[in-house]
């Protein structure tokens, strides 16, 4: 069984007013169109968010043909690391994607393509032409991932890469990327503006 987790707890601080992850998107909420993204590749879908913040994602994954998990944050505002581990704390699968929920234009092969390079190994990490690694869109084996994340909480540190010196990972690298993945998928909205230019392209 695959799992598919989304980010949602944070604070939306650049998008001027309003939660992003519900926010209209070409007619449908931005969080329901990453979710729709993966209906394929997953068994079950779990939304990490604050308690707040859970009636109006209940509301937009209305109707949903998966099983959805909510993974409220104990404690707020720790940073995606954190809700990574709360996300990957509520599922049984042995793997899941984790995304952000503000990904509209998830390539859902690649998608599949992390699940096939993450088996027998605690995670399939995108290593971008910059260097950086994008742990908001990765697969992680769940068990191996939490702890490392619960682990690096307890040294205090919040950083998203904090966990993978701990974990035995794959990285999946620019060339690797280009051959399979559309560059789209790592693509965030962040802004008003971002949520304009997506509609156009959505619309």
């Amino acid at each position: 069984m695959r799992a598919g987790v989304i980010v949602a707890g944070g604070r939306s601080t650049r998008f001027e007013g309003g939660d992003k992850v519900v926010a209209d998107l070409a007619g449908v909420p931005m969080i329901r169109r990453v979710a729709d993204r993966l209906v394929d590749v997953v068994d079950e879908l779990v939304i990490n968010c604050r308690e707040d913040q859970r009636e109006a994602i209940a509301d937009a994954l209305a109707g949903y043909p998966h099983d959805v998990a909510f993974a409220v944050d104990p404690e707020p505002d720790l940073g995606p690391m954190a809700g990574i581990r709360t996300g990957l704390s509520a599922t049984s699968a042995e793997y899941g994607f984790v995304a952000a929920s503000d990904m509209p234009f998830l390539d859902v092969s690649f998608v599949d393509y992390l699940f096939d390079r993450a088996a027998g190994h605690d995670a399939a990490l995108p290593r971008n032409e910059d260097g950086y690694f994008e742990p908001l869109h990765a697969v992680y084996r769940a068990e191996p991932m939490v702890r490392a994340c619960e682990a690096a909480l307890e040294r205090d540190e919040r950083r998203i890469v904090a966990p993978l010196p701990d974990l035995e990972y794959v990285e999946v690298g620019p060339d690797e990327i280009a051959a399979e993945a559309d560059p789209r998928t790592f693509e965030n909205v962040n802004t008003r503006a971002e949520l304009e230019r997506a509609r156009d392209r959505l619309g």
